[in-house]
């Protein structure tokens, strides 16, 4: 049986992949991914095979890894991040159904959650969800009744895919609805580019985040009410003591 690779590279720098996620592409003959992915990683692997699929061909992108493995060559599957959020490695297992011969193995990395909170200080130390403003897999009704939800239930609450051209109120009308449950000083953070040149963070206050512009490379960090700003950064307690 043949093993399929599917890899997650980390948020962009060679340095936050895993020494595991390295060590499957410099094995690999060749590496597959979205092409902006695949820019990330091409120039420290250069004397590998490299195939690449636009946006919204994510199934063909699949089906080529699953194809290229069966030639008996070993192949990895790059996603951005981590590949089990919001990744490639679902829909691996969903067409590897037809490719029963090949193992999927999982390589995990570090998502713009985590890689962002890193950033930002530490915004994430207690309960906290993802929520994906992206409605072009998810109906929006969906993604307002979570972000209501999350916020109601008092959850540091981390936004990928904040807006777009397309979606350029998106953000603000996600702080519209998590404005309902939580307060317009609650402290809030965004870090854009995480693991590239041009990283840049910002602490701002609920009510600010509403007028702050984003796009598709910023993560955003909605604290809970314990959430506070010490020296510049976003910080949640966990609450191992009073301070």
């Amino acid at each position: 049986m043949s093993k399929l690779y599917v890899v997650g590279i980390g948020p962009g720098a060679y340095e936050k992949m895993t020494i595991e996620a390295a060590r499957a592409l410099k094995d690999s003959d060749v590496i597959i991914g979205y092409t902006v992915y695949v820019d990330l990683v091409k120039d420290h692997f250069p004397d590998k095979e490299f195939l690449t699929t636009p946006m919204k061909k994510e199934v063909d992108r699949c089906i080529l890894a699953f194809e290229e493995a069966a030639k008996g060559k070993q192949v990895s599957m790059i996603c951005s991040g981590d590949a089990g959020v919001y990744g490639m490695a679902g829909l691996m297992y969903e067409v590897g159904v037809n490719y029963p011969e090949t193992e999927l193995v999982i390589l995990p990395g570090v998502t713009a959650a985590t890689g962002g909170a890193a950033v930002l200080g530490a915004p994430l130390i207690h309960d906290f969800c993802l929520i994906s403003l992206s409605d072009l897999l998810t109906p929006w009704e969906k993604i307002e009744a979570r972000l209501l939800g999350a916020s109601q239930a008092d959850f540091v609450i981390c936004l990928y895919n904040p807006s777009s051209k397309k979606r350029h109120d998106y953000l603000q009308k996600a702080c519209d609805l998590m404005l309902r449950y939580k307060a317009p000083e609650t402290v809030c953070g965004i870090v854009s580019n995480i693991g590239r040149d041009q990283e840049s963070m910002q602490v701002m206050t609920l009510k600010e985040l509403r007028e702050t512009k984003a796009d598709m490379f910023t993560t955003v960090f909605v604290g809970n009410s314990q959430t506070k700003e010490i020296g510049g950064k976003m910080v949640t307690p966990r609450g191992y003591k009073n301070v």
